[in-house]
């Protein structure tokens, strides 16, 4: 048995018209070297987290051949909700988790476990600009305020989400947690945030997490050890659409 997380499936079977292979050459016929990689690496009883950003499709209609994609994977399967996941209302986990009972576990607001630990997450959120840049070095001078007063607000509602889950974990007894996020849990202007504050405070293990795309992006945020916590980045071309394991 063991822990997968990859993340960014951004399948587009129903809405060819946003194929990933605009992006670059990673990208061409990337869910099919998902597929090959997860299915090479990952048991029937393993667990594997997709950490958001699985389908282009606007509603369930236009997500359904991407879900029954993921559903066809083995393993249990859980989805975090990404920033491109229009089809998962934010008010809609508990619906969802009905609807594909038995074959994939939607996370928000609530936790799942894996041995002694418990799976808790948030599609999380850090500020990503608009940034003002010095042309002659490259180096960031500063940030549009009211876009960054906006995004405190966007990080409050998702601490909350993230503490929902925590909260119930540790009313069932756990004390071991891995976070998953889908926005890095830093912006680049940050060397710390409130979701790294809490990884610290419930002494989580590890925070995984995606959304960063391209060479330019892979080191956006915290990778590595820093303060107690490994901080693991998934996106999936980062990984070349090949989970990475984060427990035995």
């Amino acid at each position: 048995m063991a822990l997968y997380a990859m993340g960014d499936l951004h399948l587009s079977f129903s809405t060819p018209e946003k194929s990933q292979e605009r992006f670059g050459k990673i990208w061409k016929d990337h869910e099919w070297k998902a597929k090959k990689n997860i299915e090479k690496l990952v048991r029937p009883d393993d667990t594997l987290v997709l950490t958001g950003d699985h389908s282009w499709g606007n509603n369930l209609v236009q997500c359904q051949r991407d879900l029954e994609f993921i559903e066809a994977l083995p393993g249990r399967k859980i989805l975090l909700r990404g920033n491109h996941d229009h089809f998962w209302k934010a008010n809609q986990t508990e619906k969802l988790n009905e609807m594909f009972k038995g074959k994939l576990l939607f996370l928000q607001n609530n936790f799942y476990t894996y041995r002694d630990y418990a799976l808790v997450g948030s599609k999380g959120f850090c500020f990503e600009g608009p940034f003002f840049i010095d042309t002659r070095t490259n180096l960031i001078t500063g940030y549009d305020k009211a876009a960054y007063e906006q995004s405190v607000k966007l990080v409050d509602r998702e601490m909350k989400r993230l503490i929902t889950g925590i909260d119930a974990a540790k009313a069932a007894g756990y004390t071991k947690y891995i976070i998953f996020l889908h926005y890095p849990p830093t912006s680049v202007i940050q060397t710390d945030s409130e979701f790294t504050r809490l990884a610290e405070e419930i002494g989580a293990e590890q925070v995984i997490y995606s959304h960063s795309h391209g060479k330019e992006r892979f080191h956006d945020s915290i990778q590595g050890r820093y303060h107690g916590v490994k901080y693991s980045l998934v996106s999936g071309d980062y990984l070349n659409f090949k989970p990475i394991r984060v427990l035995k």
